[in-house]
C-alpha cells in the first residue's frame, strides 16, 4: 500500500526515476511511472545484483511483516525480514555512498507515555516491535546523514489487490455487510493516511534529510473513535461498532495502550501537513469510487 502511495506521489515528479520491487512476478498495481522487478529482500545476493544494475541514490525500504501477532508466533520469519535484511541493506548502502530511508512504528515504544516525540526511548512489548527497532539500528549503519528512520503509527488506506486489508478497509467492509465489530477504547493513536505518509518521506528525500522523523496524522483518538469517525464520513451505521478494552479483547501479542506521535519536527522541517481523518476518508472514497 505504502509503496503504490509513494508511486502516486513520486512517479509524478520528473526529478525521480523509480525502480519498485516485489516478491510477485509483475506488478500489483497498474499504472504509475516506474520500473518493477521481482525481488526477494531475505536474499543477499539478489539485493546486492539488483544494487549494483540499477545503482540507486535512495533505498526507501517499505518491505516488512507487519501482522503483530503472527510475528510473535513466526519469529524467525519476522526477525530475517525486519531487522536481518535491512542489515544487509545497510551495509549495500554503506559501500555505495546510498541514503537509506527505513520505515519503522510506533510499537518500538510501549504505550506507557505516548504521544511520543523523536527523543523518546524505545522500549517494544512485541517481538514485531523488537524485530523493527532492531531494523532501525541496523539502518543507522548505512553511514553519517546517510540515513533517515521514518516512524509512523496505524497507517490506513486504499491500493490495487493487497495482500492484507488494514483498518479503514475493514470497518468500511464489515458495516457495509452489516456486521457488528468490537473495537478496543483503551488504545490511543494517531492513525496515519498512506498517501500523507508517502508525502513525508518524499519531502524527507527531496530536502535530504537525515536522522528519526515521526511522520502520522495529528488527531490523537482511541482506536474505537476512529472507527466511530469512519463509520460517520461514510454514513454507515455507528451502532454496529461496539467499544471493548485490551483486556476482554485477548491477541497473541500485547499492544501498547498510548502510542501516537507529535509530529511538530516534521511538519517544521519537511513542511508537512497531513489530512484530517475526514478528509482522508473523502479523498479514499474517490480513489474508491464510491462517491
Amino acid at each position: 500500500m505504502l509503496g503504490q502511495h509513494l508511486v502516486r506521489v513520486m512517479g509524478s515528479m520528473p526529478e525521480y526515476d523509480l525502480l519498485t520491487t516485489g516478491q510477485d512476478e509483475s506488478p500489483r498495481f497498474s499504472g504509475g511511472s516506474c520500473g518493477y522487478t521481482r525481488l526477494d529482500i531475505t536474499d543477499n545476493d539478489s539485493v546486492a545484483r539488483l544494487i549494483d544494475d540499477f545503482a540507486p541514490d535512495v533505498i526507501i525500504n517499505c518491505a516488512a511483516l507487519t501482522n503483530v501477532d503472527q510475528c510473535e508466533v513466526n519469529r524467525e520469519a519476522c526477525w530475517n525480514v525486519n531487522a536481518v535484511a535491512v542489515e544487509h541493506l545497510a551495509k549495500c548502502c554503506l559501500a555505495k555512498g546510498i541514503r537509506l530511508i527505513q520505515v519503522s512504528t510506533d510499537f518500538v515504544f510501549d504505550g506507557a507515555s505516548g504521544p511520543y516525540k523523536e527523543s523518546a526511548r524505545p522500549n517494544p512489548i512485541n517481538y514485531y516491535g523488537r524485530s523493527k527497532l532492531a531494523g532501525e539500528n541496523y539502518a543507522r549503519g548505512a553511514g553519517t546523514e546517510k540515513w533517515a528512520i521514518v516512524r509512523t503509527v496505524l497507517v490506513y488506506g486504499a491500493a490495487e489487490n493487497l495482500s492484507r486489508s488494514n483498518f479503514f478497509l475493514w470497518v468500511r467492509d464489515q458495516l457495509m455487510a452489516g456486521k457488528p465489530i468490537h473495537v478496543v477504547n483503551d488504545q490511543w493513536r494517531t492513525p496515519t493516511y498512506a498517501l500523507d505518509l508517502a508525502n513525508g518521506i518524499e519531502q524527507i528525500i527531496r530536502y535530504g534529510r537525515h536522522g528519526v522523523f515521526h511522520v502520522s496524522g495529528r488527531e490523537y483518538l482511541t482506536v474505537h473513535d476512529f472507527a466511530c469517525q469512519i463509520a460517520e464520513a461514510l454514513d454507515l451505521d455507528r451502532s454496529l461498532i461496539s467499544a471493548t478494552d485490551s483486556q476482554t479483547f485477548k491477541q497473541t501479542a500485547a499492544r501498547p495502550a498510548k502510542t501516537g506521535f507529535i509530529i511538530l519536527k516534521a511538519e517544521t522541517e519537511l513542511g508537512y501537513a497531513p489530512h484530517s481523518s475526514s478528509k482522508a476518508v473523502e479523498d479514499l472514497m474517490h480513489q474508491l469510487g464510491n462517491v
